[in-house]
């Protein structure tokens, strides 16, 4: 699969990556990462492997599409849930009254 990486283009497999990957020592894992075998990578470390550049070239977000195109599984960092709206005490107490909901 052809994908740009930091504005140059690779030609990326997934068994060119589980090949490139063989015998790399995970580095602890703080943020994204990328499961590749039965290990998990950070994703900017699988980046730096492939594409043998500097981790500061290149986006996580480049490397975790080209990784979830290739098929590999790839847990981001939880997503929290939206925060709900709290109504003030005045509408709290005009819908306790049967009043209509004001916004």
């Amino acid at each position: 699969m052809r994908c740009i990486i930091a504005r140059f283009p690779f030609d990326l497999t997934k068994s060119g990556v589980l090949e490139s990957m063989k015998g790399v020592k995970p580095e602890q894992v703080i943020g994204e990462s990328v499961i590749i075998g039965r290990r998990t990578y950070p994703v900017k470390q699988v980046g730096q492997v492939i594409t043998r550049q500097d981790r500061r070239d290149f986006s996580a977000g480049e490397v975790l599409r080209a990784m979830t195109q290739l098929g590999f599984t790839c847990p981001g960092v939880r997503q929290t849930a939206a925060p709900t709206r709290v109504p003030s005490p005045l509408q709290q107490a005009s819908a306790m009254l049967g009043a209509p909901a004001t916004v």
